[in-house]
Order: structure tokens, then sequence, then C-alpha cells
């Protein structure tokens, strides 16, 4: 079996349409149906048949597929493992969202560039949508994204997740407003209830959080304003136009009261995400082990402080792909 045709079929899985794995993979529909073919040849055993206009694998090709993503990871590694012994050199495409990327990414390619000049880091601002569709793509090789623990992201199979860090979540209002004793968070929305909500212009996740505390107090946000910056939804909270979610962690400003969530809490998550076996190329290995192991990834969303957890790569699952509606880095 050819790898190559077994990543296309992989795709295929992926996306369910020829068309879309053309698209991905910046080749011809006829291309993807030949590569196709000829693997089904290889294999003996037909992988796709027709769905009405379309087409779906066959159960053999869905185990296939299943393979693939063990036969690939492996072919990664061993490649990675020919230059374990040598000097770390390349270039890295990393992307990540905006605060991630200043807080660490940037400082830590600047070191790199000192320290090891034959590395190289080129950076993108992408949010996690955008980043785990460039890593599966391999347009980079490496990012930086987040999720939360009360609306977790989903992450395809193919991608390695190795979690960076945990900031706990507050709901920020006007000082004047806040109450005197700390509440459940059912009951702390409750009192908002009427309020307008700031929810996130391009993280459905974050609005999603709102959503499952607010229906636990029995109400439905109104999510008036979607905010791309956490110093916009200050701004907006400021003004006394509406409230939503900042860190904990988050140096303050004067009027705004950042209450914690409990009961439940509500915590971002950040990792670092590549794909499988890539995570040994001795120059992202070296990225990866200054990200975890000299600091935190700063700037989480939401931006502050991140207690690191200790170095592994489990898997967030073999979920569907994320909504196509960009994510934000706030």
């Amino acid at each position: 079996m050819n790898v190559d045709r077994l990543a296309v079929l992989l795709e295929l899985s992926r996306y369910g349409s020829m068309r879309a794995v053309a698209d991905v993979t910046m080749t011809s529909t006829s291309t993807v149906s030949q590569q196709i073919t000829t693997l089904a040849r290889e294999v003996g055993v037909p992988l796709v048949e027709r769905d009405g206009r379309g087409i779906r694998l066959t159960p053999a090709g869905r185990r296939l597929a299943d393979h693939a993503v063990t036969i690939l990871a492996a072919v990664e590694a061993a490649r990675a493992d020919l230059d374990l012994g040598a000097e770390a050199a390349g270039t890295i495409r990393a992307g990540g969202f905006a605060t991630a990327v200043r807080g660490r990414l940037v400082p830590i390619a600047g070191e790199l560039a000192r320290t090891h000049p034959r590395v190289r880091v080129v950076i993108h601002e992408l949010e996690p949508d955008e980043a785990r569709e460039a890593v599966l793509a391999d347009r980079i090789d490496l990012a930086l994204a987040y999720d939360y623990d009360l609306a977790p992201a989903t992450v395809d199979r193919v991608i390695a997740v190795q979690p960076l860090g945990r900031t706990p979540l507050g709901l920020a209002v006007p000082s004047g407003a806040a109450p005197a004793a700390e509440l459940p968070s059912p009951a702390l929305f409750a009192r908002f209830a009427s309020s307008a909500w700031i929810g996130n212009s391009r993280n459905p996740a974050e609005e999603a959080l709102l959503r499952v505390i607010a229906s636990m107090a029995g109400f439905e946000p109104r999510i008036d304003h979607l905010a791309d910056s956490l110093d916009l939804v200050e701004e907006i909270i400021l003004a006394g136009l509406g409230v939503g979610l900042l860190p904990l962690d988050r140096s303050g400003r004067d009027g705004i009261t950042v209450i914690p969530l409990k009961q439940p809490a509500a915590v971002n998550r950040t990792y670092a995400w590549t794909r499988e076996g890539r995570a040994t190329w001795p120059p992202l290995a070296l990225l990866l082990d200054k990200l975890t192991r000299d600091g935190r990834p700063s700037g989480t969303r939401p931006d502050g402080d991140a207690r690191l957890l200790p170095l592994r790569t489990p898997r967030i699952g073999d979920a569907a792909p994320l909504p196509a509606r960009p994510a934000s880095g706030r």
C-alpha cells in the first residue's frame, strides 16, 4: 500500500467527498478518484460505494482508514527517528491564538533565533478551528489552541494533544452590581438573567459555555454583544452594557468585579496540537520542550497565568470536526 494514497483515504473518511478532499489537498477530483481506485486495487477490496449522488466508504474502507491513522503516525515517527541524533534544524510552521502567540511563541522564537540559528519559526495567527484545519492539512506543524472544560473541543484522531495549562474563569460584572456573597454559578447567573451578555465573536464554544450554566439556572441568556478582545469585554462591562466571562487572574480594571465560578467551576484549557508521530522531529521537539519546561503559555483564552500540567500526549478522541465557524483567541 502506498502511504500517500492511504493519506488520501483518511482525508476522504474525514471530509466525506472527493471534491472536499481535492480542495484540502489542492489537487483535482479526478486525481483523488484515481488515488482511491488504485488503493482499492492494491488492497483487493472496494473502498467506496455510491450513496445517492455522492459516495461513502465501504466497511472495508472505514476499517482501512482506521488503520491509516496508526500507519501514517508510525511513518512520521520513523522519519523523525532518522534525525534524532542530528542538530535541530529546519523551519517550524507554528500557529495559535493571538495572546498565546504573543505571550510565549514570539519570545521562544526570538530565543531560538539566537541560540539555534538553524531553526526558523514562522508564525500564523490562527484561532482553534482554523488551527485544527491547518494541522490536518499539514499547513502548520504546531498549533496552540484552547477550549473550556464545560464546552470541550473535539479534535481529529490524527492530532496529538499535549495539555499546557488551565485557567479558572469568573463572571465579570460592574462592581456596583456584584453580590455581597459568593454564589454557586447557576445562582450567580440567575442574578443577571435580565442583563445583556457578552459572547465571543469568533468562538461558538464560549456561547455554549454561557448557555450551559444559564440552563442550570433555568433561563436563556440574551447574548447581545460579541467581542474578540478581552479589553473590549471590559469596556462593554464598564459602560454598563452587559456582563461576560473573564479570567480570575487577569489584572482587573477599577469598576469591574470578577466573581469566581463555582459549583460548577469553569476552566479554560490550553493545548499544543501536532500531527501524530511528528512531535519527535528535533526542531519541533525543541520548541515543545521550551513551551512546557521554560514557562507558561501566557495569554491563554482567557489570558493570564496558566498552571502547567505534566508533559503527556493524550487524545481528545475520534470526534467529528468542529463547526466551520472560526474561533477566537481573545
